[in-house]
């Protein structure tokens, strides 16, 4: 494919420089108008052009002989000029499909602006070719070493590549866990495309596909697995590579603290009816998953399905089978109470949860909201209740918002929101309303009873908006208050839940998730988190007040952001001023520092050993002072894919690992086990 693709984007190359060169000259012409000259030596250079224009960055001198016509200078047609014109839109219309159908399907790490050059040393550096940062191209084993057709004189092959280096963050290094001789990576020059990249959280490359194609990079066969640089100049590539590798060996986790691990089970295990669905299939992959040592099992248990029929009506009948199945399987079970339905500033209602301006009103057939959450964690209390005694259900998560995370729903897809818009605040329903007024007129601003009216829609950036911009009204006296209003009701509801919580599982660890909004995080007034409730701009931190209120109820924290790195989408983070290490940082002190439990789960599915070797570096923390580590992780989620051949396999060293235990099981004693489990 790579062949191919080369080929076909060689002959888009020839044909876009002969529409380049027809632009230059109608450039010169135009010069020559203005100036009455027209130097006889012309050349141009591809980087100095305009992001439209600037599909090569070649460097090459011409002499463009005087035409007579009237003059020193040619004349063309008008027509001509306007064919050549649409010829060149045509082509960078192909380009630009070309460049997204690389990005969506062959997974090349391609900037958005990203010209022909670009996609040439990304398929070169597929062929096993080592690209430079200058553009240098040459095969990976012979390095500059190419002899000549004349003298055997060694040449280099040179393909003309845009050398983008973006910014890059680096998290604090005990939160990064690399070792010391590779936290200051200024000695290396990295390009940053399909198998380039420059780690910020661990010594491991966390791309299964990179690793395949970066094998190729050094001599005599040496294994590039967990080499995340490739850097260096054409004389001393091989060395830096080796050299790395051999300091950047996979971390060892024997005798390291025991994390439970725990298996989120698939949504649709119990249907609408309250039934368990499956229950044999269930049966042969909980087998399996027990074969791990896995510690136990997540399921969310809905309130729409127990609670579907009328108010106080619970039918756990579902719910009681599958824990029986879980027990017989001796696996704990952390459940997570689903009160998963609020309007936005359109007057649309958003069915991810409850509005939290109903929490105290009577709205609900005569019960508030907070009564409904309670007489709901009462009931599966009751009914539980030989599962809490046995200690069969470990922990109980509370749903707090959509997704059963402590935010607003201020980004729903079903509204419209695209990654990364800012999103749009949330509390435009008739109770949040009259709360905002209330709040305002204590104040003594009644006019304040409002919310932002300059904070743009659901995919607005923070620049385009008079809210969110650098100076923006967010920092005004206003935007102080009503945001200080806004983020005190998400933490008040959390409060008022969690207390019920408390009292209804007295004796059990009780939890709160909290989603990590890392999109506009390096930007000032941190736009995203804004919306979410999170009132954490640069000059605030919004997550004490929340590590504060669980701490009250002695509730863990569970955060999902944690493991997510800037290697995989690492254009899409620097575009969006993304920095998920960052938030992960601020907000796993944040509750450490009042000595909360941290619970974390992965947010993007993992099966390969570089993305499981990034978790456990967030989960053991390397040369901690005070040795943190994550209380409990739960791995998303189960299915067919996760007990397929290899991926089980990586995902029981995984659970290993995670236990703090060796990694000495051979590859053919695991393959016959799962053989037999799977019979």
């Amino acid at each position: 494919m790579a062949s191919e693709m080369q080929r076909y984007v060689t002959n888009e190359d020839d044909e876009e420089m002969d529409v380049k060169e027809e632009d230059d000259e109608d450039e010169d012409e135009d010069d020559e108008d203005k100036n009455g000259t027209m130097p006889a030596m012309a050349g141009f250079d591809g980087a100095h052009g305009s992001s439209s224009s600037n599909m090569f960055q070649h460097h090459q001198q011409y002499q463009e002989p005087p035409t007579p016509c009237g003059g020193s200078r040619r004349c063309r047609p008008l027509e001509e000029k306007e064919r050549t014109k649409l010829r060149e839109r045509q082509r960078r219309a192909i380009t630009a499909k070309i460049l997204a159908g690389l990005r969506r399907h062959g997974n090349y790490n391609l900037r958005v602006r990203a010209d022909i050059n670009d996609v040439i040393a990304a398929l070169a550096r597929e062929a096993g070719w080592v690209v430079l940062p200058d553009g240098t191209t040459f095969p990976s084993k012979s390095h500059s070493q190419v002899t000549g057709a004349t003298g055997g004189t060694p040449t280099t092959m040179v393909t003309s590549s845009s050398s983008h280096i973006p910014t890059q963050h680096t998290p604090p290094a005990s939160l990064k866990g690399t070792p010391s001789g590779f936290q200051n990576t200024a000695n290396h020059s990295a390009c940053q495309m399909k198998s380039v990249f420059i780690p910020t959280s661990s010594p491991y490359d966390s791309s299964s596909t990179a690793r395949s194609q970066t094998s190729a990079m050094v001599a005599d066969g040496q294994d590039t697995q967990n080499d995340p640089f490739l850097v260096g100049s054409g004389d001393s590539i091989d060395k830096q590579v080796i050299d790395i590798h051999t300091k950047l060996q996979e971390r060892d986790f024997a005798g390291t603290p025991y994390i439970p691990v725990y298996v989120m089970l698939p949504l649709g295990v119990i249907n609408m009816k309250s039934e368990l669905v499956d229950a044999d299939g269930l049966v042969k992959q909980l087998r399996v998953l027990k074969s791990t040592n896995v510690d136990g099992v997540m399921v969310d248990c809905w309130w729409g399905i127990v609670e579907a029929n009328a108010p106080q009506d619970y039918n756990w009948n579902g719910y009681k089978r599958l824990f029986q199945v879980v027990r017989e399987h001796k696996l704990k079970i952390k459940v997570v109470m689903s009160f998963h339905e609020c309007g936005d500033r359109a007057g649309r209602r958003n069915p991810e949860c409850l509005s939290w301006g109903i929490d105290k009103e009577r709205v609900l057939k005569g019960r508030t909201a907070v009564e409904v959450y309670f007489d709901y964690m009462r009931s599966f209390r009751v009914e539980f209740d030989e599962f809490f005694e046995d200690g069969i259900i470990s922990m109980v998560e509370v749903g707090l918002g959509p997704c059963g995370e402590l935010r607003y729903p201020s980004n729903p897809v079903k509204h419209g929101w695209r990654y990364p818009g800012v999103g749009e605040f949330q509390c435009y329903d008739q109770y949040l309303l009259k709360g905002l007024r209330k709040a305002a007129e204590a104040r003594g601003h009644s006019f304040w009873a409002r919310g932002p009216d300059n904070a743009g829609s659901y995919n607005s950036q923070p620049q385009e908006t008079g809210f969110f911009c650098d100076g923006g009204d967010y920092d005004g006296y206003y935007g102080r208050f009503f945001l200080n209003w806004y983020s005190q009701v998400l933490v008040d509801h959390a409060d008022r839940v969690l207390s019920l919580a408390k009292l209804a599982f007295d004796g059990t660890c009780i939890a709160a998730k909290l989603s990590g909004i890392h999109w506009w995080y390096k930007t000032s007034s941190h736009a995203a988190e804004l919306t979410a409730g999170f009132y954490n701009p640069s000059n605030r931190d919004g997550y004490v007040a929340i590590a504060a209120m669980l701490k009250k109820h002695g509730a863990a924290l569970n955060f999902k952001c944690a493991e997510m790195s800037m290697l995989e989408q690492a254009v899409d983070f620097s575009e969006a001023l993304g920095d998920p290490e960052g938030l992960a940082w601020q907000v796993l002190n944040a509750a450490w520092d009042v000595s909360l439990p941290v619970c974390s789960e992965n947010a993007l599915l993992c099966h390969d050993r570089g993305g499981y070797n990034c978790l456990l570096e967030k989960a053991k923390l390397l040369n901690d002072p005070d040795g943190k580590h994550i209380f409990a992780f739960t791995y998303l989620r189960l299915g067919p894919l996760l007990i397929d051949g290899q991926n089980f396999m990586e995902f029981e060293r995984f659970v290993k690992r995670m236990h703090g235990e060796a990694v000495l099981e051979s590859t053919v004693v695991r393959e016959s086990r799962q053989s037999s489990l799977c019979a």
